[in-house]
């Protein structure tokens, strides 16, 4: 029974990275640059691999042929990119250039304003450190607006963490005072889910864009945004039920709110989906 239960597990793994998969490439066009790669021939390809995937022969595959078919699917899906990953590449070496450039400028007006953001205890007045932390959330959300890649989005959620440890060193606020950073911290942590949902090359991504939601809702319980980015990285966690839950929280705070009821839609699909796979599969072993 256990060994059972493990392969079906096994193989339950392997069908959503395949379906994962097709997923992100299906998004791939709607990204900067999208229209450089050859959607005539992505597109049907992708609807032949999903009708494999759901096919009799898609059901009766095991993980090594499922792990086969994915490595295949890779290939040529690359193949349908090449000018847009040329472009991409392009702009960020262009970009890493500007920014090593632009870092150094920064790095060299801060040491000589005595600035050493990693030891800074000095107890400013509360305009000086706010003038800090703007400046940060600034850049932060410059290089996010120009971001072409990770690279970018990694950078401006740096900036926007820098911001973070500047907000924590006000010291003797005013009730409006410490209204006014909160909201600051707010927007920071938002601003950093949102980077953590495009840094799609680090393992732990999701996880950290959940936890900057869930200290967003830590400052604000009602926040919609932040309920629905957590709900985001849940559903491509696969963690449906989650999502369900922040996002029928989100729908009832902003009813009018028209982003939150087509994820709903999503995730109440893959619910489903799950579950007849399930059915399917377990009738198929006990059947």
């Amino acid at each position: 029974m256990a060994g059972r239960d493990a392969a079906a597990a096994a193989r339950s793994a392997a069908v959503n990275e395949l379906e994962g998969y097709i997923l992100e490439a299906r998004g791939m066009r709607s990204r900067k640059h999208g229209s450089l790669i050859d959607g005539a021939s992505l597109e049907p390809m992708l609807d032949e691999a999903e009708d494999w995937l759901y096919s009799d022969a898609g059901e009766a595959a095991g993980c090594g042929e499922l792990g086969a078919f994915l490595a295949a699917l890779r290939v040529r899906v690359d193949g349908t990119m090449v000018a847009f990953r040329e472009k991409v590449e392009a702009e960020r070496v262009a970009s890493e250039a500007a920014l090593q450039a632009s870092a150094d400028a920064a790095a060299a007006e801060r040491a000589a304003n005595g600035e050493d953001e990693d030891h800074d205890q000095r107890r400013l007045k509360y305009p000086d450190r706010l003038r800090m932390v703007q400046k940060n959330k600034d850049e932060g959300t410059e290089l996010f607006k120009g971001a072409v890649d990770v690279t970018q989005y990694r950078q401006a959620a740096a900036r926007y963490n820098k911001a973070l440890t500047h907000a924590a060193k006000f010291v003797d606020l005013s009730p409006d005072q410490r209204e006014e950073v909160d909201a600051l911290k707010l927007s920071l942590h938002l601003n950093i889910a949102m980077c953590w949902l495009k840094i799609t090359d680090a393992t732990n991504h999701l996880d950290q864009a959940i936890r900057s939601c869930t200290d967003a809702l830590a400052l604000d319980g009602e926040n919609v945004k932040a309920l629905y980015r957590r709900a985001t990285a849940l559903e491509q966690k696969k963690d449906y039920e989650a999502a369900k839950a922040d996002l029928a929280a989100a729908a009832q705070i902003a009813p009018d709110d028209k982003a939150v009821p087509k994820l709903q839609q999503r995730v109440e699909a893959q619910i489903k989906r799950q579950l007849d796979k399930e059915k399917k599969m377990y009738g198929k072993m006990f059947g």
